[in-house]
């Protein structure tokens, strides 16, 4: 008995208890809300396509529980942007509860099409504001969106089964279909200007014995898992620039993904690749950045043609997840060529080929996991499905002039499968190495440091002095190593560095002739 009105008794008074508590009495806002930021920017996108979610954080710093009566979008339903508030989606909200001292979220997205508006002329700022309660407690928070547009290329889709367009490409003279989402440049598209950015969804093929033109000052964005396509008997010219007027490469031509925020700018690994099959011709690329892909460029067959598969000069290609560029049996040339931040290598030149790099930037400061190979890989095979090794020539890999570093050590691996009847012909020549073999673990004739035949006037392991590795700066300082030690007869050949500084006199290693950094305050 005594257990029982124990309980009861204990009941009562929580239940009492419970009907007093104040602070689950809500009084209304009174225009004190404090936020997180005053404008939420939602960076540029490109008109159709969704933004990030972005966060606002709405405090209460009274001693009160209160309530807002109203949340809402000032344009109302016919905004543009989308509120999720306290888990709900919407444009418009009621009576939004907020503990004291607590706080809540409201995240903001949105989707605009910039043909909405009139005369946008090709970007279009557009704003509006999160609107808390009304009259004499009115508090604003601004929102505001770039809208860009752009020229879209996408594969088309079947509207009843929709299955999307499949690339069919002709590979030695055969058509042959692939599982690869895209489709192939139409002739009105076969020239990229610079009046608005190019949008990629899936692969874009550039058809047999077709030409591809990007002008300077050009910008392709590709969604994930996209790409471009230079098929069998086609050819890219990209045709980049330098401005003379502000020394910087403010008309080159740029490759990257299709999302422009911030947070997006360096991540590795959005798109894909730019693949030169077996068979395209001729290829060209100067003046160009290609950041944040797969494999920047992927370059397939024609080791021993007339002239090179691929020339590229005065380019950079940074932020790729696997390689910067891989070569596969292929002839390619580079003159004042950066490479970064690879997940892989940054130059692989695999199944042999023909490869001349003179006066290039070949470094890997990967930092967002384990690399398996260093900055620059050769080697003559490739192991087919059941594991039996496939050989080919290395007819020829030189490196000139050139800085090969990284955080790894060493930063070149020459990978030979020794048979009489295939050559590996290599040379490195007036470069700075990274190269210590502790270990011994280097050896035979291929890492023969004294051979000059394949090693002639390196510098290894000195500080290259470069101004800022992880913002992708490999511009060199008035203490690098590479300072004056580039062979007059290669510089003479490349008479300019990639910023279109003379070096026919004092050349250095590298794409850059050494500068002063100013001195930190």
């Amino acid at each position: 008995m005594k257990r029982s009105l124990y309980f009861i008794f204990t009941i009562s008074f929580l239940i009492l208890w419970s009907s007093c508590r104040k602070d689950f009495e809500f009084s209304p806002s009174t225009g004190n809300l404090e936020f997180s930021k005053d404008t939420v920017y939602l960076d540029t996108v490109f008109t159709n396509i969704g933004s990030s979610t972005y966060n606002l954080k709405v405090y209460n710093k009274s001693d009160d529980d209160i309530v807002i009566p109203t949340v809402k979008l000032g344009l109302g339903n016919t905004s543009e942007y989308r509120l999720n508030v306290d888990g709900i989606s919407g444009k418009t909200f009621e009576n939004i509860q907020i503990l004291a001292k607590d706080s809540i979220f409201i995240f903001v997205e949105t989707t605009i099409d910039i043909n909405n508006f009139s005369n946008p002329n090709g970007n279009y700022l557009y704003t509006d504001q999160i609107e808390f309660d009304s009259n004499s407690n009115l508090q604003k928070v601004e929102l505001v969106t770039l809208v860009q547009d752009a020229v879209f290329i996408y594969p088309n889709r079947d509207n009843t089964t929709k299955v999307i367009e499949t690339l069919t490409l002709n590979v030695g003279g055969e058509l042959v279909e692939t599982e690869l989402q895209g489709r192939e440049l139409l002739n009105t598209e076969l020239t990229f200007t610079n009046e608005k950015p190019y949008v990629i969804y899936g692969f874009a093929a550039v058809p047999n014995g077709e030409t591809l033109t990007i002008n300077a000052g050009a910008r392709l964005h590709f969604h994930s898992n996209s790409g471009l396509i230079v098929s069998e008997g086609a050819t890219l010219n990209a045709n980049g620039s330098f401005s003379n007027d502000q020394n910087l490469l403010e008309n080159e031509v740029i490759f990257e993904g299709d999302r422009l925020e911030s947070n997006f700018s360096n991540t590795p690994g959005q798109w894909g690749t730019i693949w030169l099959f077996d068979g395209s011709i001729n290829n060209s690329i100067n003046y160009a950045t290609i950041k944040n892909a797969t494999v920047g460029i992927l370059s397939d067959g024609n080791p021993n043609g007339a002239t090179e598969k691929l020339k590229i000069s005065n380019s950079q290609i940074y932020n790729s997840s696997n390689f910067g560029i891989l070569g596969r049996n292929t002839s390619i040339t580079g003159e004042n060529v950066v490479i970064n931040n690879s997940g892989q290598s940054s130059f692989a030149g695999t199944l042999g080929g023909t490869y001349n790099f003179t006066h290039c930037t070949i470094a890997n400061y990967w930092s967002n996991g384990f690399r398996q190979f260093p900055s620059v890989l050769l080697n003559n095979f490739v192991t087919d499905e059941d594991n039996n090794a496939i050989l080919a020539d290395l007819t020829e890999a030189n490196f000139n002039n050139c800085i090969i570093y990284g955080n790894d050590n060493p930063e070149i691996l020459l990978d030979e499968i020794e048979d009489s009847a295939i050559t590996f012909n290599f040379k490195f020549t007036n470069c700075l190495i990274r190269f210590e073999d502790n270990n011994n673990n280097f050896t035979g004739d291929n890492y023969n440091l004294e051979n000059t035949n394949l090693y002639e006037n390196n510098i290894f392991n000195e500080d290259p002095n470069f101004k800022d590795v992880e913002l992708n700066q490999f511009i060199i300082g008035d203490e690098s190593a590479a300072i004056n030690k580039g062979n007059v007869l290669f510089s003479s050949q490349i008479p300019t560095d990639i910023l279109n500084i003379n070096r026919t006199t004092s050349p250095d290693l590298g794409a850059y002739q050494h500068v002063t950094f100013p001195k930190d305050d």
